[in-house]
């Protein structure tokens, strides 16, 4: 798919680190995903997890009052049209900061956003399992998960120290990735494809449809 022309205001992506380490492999990958959205025109920002200051969800309602940080979080999600959430896989799952983070939010931050996943271990499966738990968080939150996603195996043979990749067919497949994100945020949020989502909900019911 070739790059979309981006509007004068573009859509805007975060990439939400499911690492705390500052010079984590998550954090390396999520930035050359990020890469390939500026390259397709958009707006592209990363969100460090550890530059806010959150609590644990404990199921309280959010009106009872949140530390500032929780909203501060909540409100770069939600003006995002599209999300890269990238992860390292500990026990089999994602990391426990970025599932706390998604669960002080929601469908206001999530719901019809393009999500692309990136996952990093240390092993030889590449955050496989991380991956497929993020899918299905983002399917239980009306986001849309693209099909393609990143799993960076090994992360300890592929990035230099300063972030540096050296896997040539990695970082492209991570650049697509970004690519793809911006360019369906994009489409999904451009005046025309509006306009025929509208006209294809209130088209009459297919005759052939009961049977």
């Amino acid at each position: 798919m070739e790059d979309v022309k981006q509007p004068e205001n573009p859509v805007r992506i975060v990439g939400l680190c499911g690492s705390l380490r500052a010079g984590g492999y998550t954090r390396m990958a999520l930035e050359v995903a990020l890469q390939g959205a500026r390259q397709a025109g958009a707006e592209a920002d990363s969100i460090h997890l550890s530059d806010y200051r959150l609590i644990f969800c404990d199921g309280r309602d959010s009106k009872e009052g949140f530390p500032p940080d929780v909203y501060r979080l909540r409100e770069a999600v939600r003006t995002a049209q599209g999300i890269l959430l990238g992860t390292p896989e500990y026990h089999g799952s994602l990391s426990g900061v970025l599932k706390n983070a998604l669960d002080l939010m929601g469908f206001d931050e999530f719901e019809g956003k393009m999500i692309g996943l990136v996952g990093v271990s240390g092993g030889a499966m590449g955050g496989v399992e991380a991956l497929n738990a993020l899918r299905a968080i983002g399917r239980a939150l009306h986001a849309w998960v693209l099909p393609e996603q990143v799993t960076v195996a090994q992360a300890w043979k592929v990035f230099d120290a300063d972030g540096t990749i050296k896997d040539a067919r990695l970082e492209d497949r991570l650049i697509t990735l970004g690519r793809q994100v911006a360019r369906f945020a994009y489409l999904h949020s451009s005046r025309r494809s509006m306009e025929f989502l509208k006209l294809w909900e209130q088209a009459p019911p297919n005759p052939g449809g009961r049977r």
